[in-house]
């Protein structure tokens, strides 16, 4: 009994220790299910969005793997704490609200939802179909790798109108986002420049609009502007916090809608069935949006710190201990989606996934990342009869398990037929 012990106990380490490799983030799924009879288990070295591989040290983190205890640590804002030391004394500046505890969280987003209002939002709805439209239109046919040509370029450019930026600096968002997000491979130097150019940009870009507002100039309408103007109870956000948010829009936001892009693209690629059913029924289309965030959603796991000693699973979690909350392997907990590795659109519980997050942490900008997904599906089904694999196969990205999706993906168009029924 003592030797099966032991050896249960090894397989545990050497899975806990494979987790942050290349070839676990490129597939991860059954590695998951492997670790998941151990879970909640300790030991999982990783590093949090912001700080810098190789100049800080990775933390050592409880790994939580069930939908229920995943969605409760979620949930329990107070016992696991969002708040990031390692990423406060590193070269990047801590998130608004994804870094922030209440009440200081909720203040923060009281304010900040007067100017990311759902009514903004949906406002922005023909001006993102527009862009997405535009930029498919653009690609022609044959072979195209679209993680360049569409995935990071549709948030990227969205972005820049929704902030009031300049068009030119669209090309510089991707780079900022997997630099910060650790989704790049690059060296400690590199990385450190890259997130300082990042931070020095807004604090450039949002002081200047705050100077021209002071001073009672026009300036257009933006996000922005929006940001500096809100006031909730008589609060509102500092300059600093301002920047901050900013910064969360281009490093998080443009980051993970960039890879959910590319993984519904690659879906509509392999499944040629069901993108018929989707041409011909665009109702589905939400559907396949929510699967392929449970199958294969970009966001796999965020970290929190104990705040008090809690026992989940008969394991004790001491207060001041990391916590890794892995939302993608509880998005394929079988207890919750049952036969969690088919891509099923009629799922009866396909809310239930987590890759936006639960309780005061869900993603604000997840309606947003929708947006952007169904506009750029429904342009494809448009203009496109044929979506398949190109003559490259999908690169997958392999720096960080932070997010799950592809570095490369090559696709190959055929257009729609003229006179085709639509």
């Amino acid at each position: 009994m003592q030797n099966v012990w032991l050896a249960g106990e090894q397989e545990a380490e050497a899975l806990v220790a494979a987790l942050p490799r290349g070839d676990t983030i490129a597939a991860p799924y059954s590695l998951y299910e492997r670790l998941r009879p151990f879970a909640p288990v300790y030991g999982y070295r990783d590093y949090p969005p912001g700080t810098v591989p190789e100049a800080d040290e990775p933390v050592t983190a409880w790994v939580l793997l069930d939908y229920d205890q995943v969605s409760a640590a979620a949930r329990d804002h107070r016992v696991f704490s969002s708040r990031d030391p390692l990423q406060e004394q590193s070269s990047a500046p801590t998130l608004m609200l994804v870094n922030h505890d209440n009440p200081e969280h909720d203040r923060l987003r009281g304010i900040v939802n007067l100017a990311f209002s759902r009514r903004r939002i949906e406002e922005m709805e023909p001006g993102v179909r527009a862009v997405v439209g535009g930029m498919v239109a653009e690609i022609g046919t044959g072979d195209v790798e679209v993680m360049e040509a569409l995935a990071s370029r549709i948030p990227a450019q969205v972005m820049v109108g929704l902030l009031g930026l300049p068009e030119e600096i669209v090309d510089r968002f991707r780079n900022w986002a997997t630099a910060f997000m650790l989704s790049a491979d690059l060296r400690p130097a590199e990385r450190e420049a890259s997130n300082a150019e990042l931070v020095g940009y807004f604090i450039e870009t949002v002081g200047e609009v705050d100077r021209r507002m002071k001073a009672g100039k026009c300036v257009p309408d933006s996000l922005i502007k929006a940001l500096l103007k809100a006031e909730a109870d008589g609060e509102k956000l500092t300059l600093d916090e301002v920047i901050r948010f900013c910064i969360t829009l281009v490093v998080a936001g443009a980051e993970t809608t960039t890879f959910l892009l590319g993984n519904l693209m690659h879906n509509l690629a392999i499944m040629p069935e069901l993108r018929a059913r989707l041409a011909e029924n665009r109702s589905f289309v939400g559907a396949f949006i929510d699967e392929s965030l449970r199958h294969g959603g970009p966001p796999q796991r965020l970290f929190r710190v104990a705040t008090q000693d809690i026992e989940i699973g008969g394991k004790l979690i001491r207060q001041g201990e990391w916590v890794a909350l892995f939302f993608a392997a509880a998005n394929h907990d079988p207890a919750m989606f049952p036969d969690p590795e088919t891509f099923d659109i009629t799922r009866p519980n396909l809310n239930k996934q987590l890759t936006f997050g639960v309780g005061i942490h869900h993603c604000l900008g997840s309606a947003l990342a929708r947006m952007e997904g169904r506009a750029l599906i429904e342009a494809i089904l448009d203009r496109m009869g044929n979506v398949s694999l190109g003559h490259e196969a999908p690169r997958p990205q392999r720096a960080s398990l932070l997010n799950h999706g592809l570095d490369r993906l090559t696709l190959r168009f055929e257009p729609r037929m003229k006179g085709a029924a639509e």
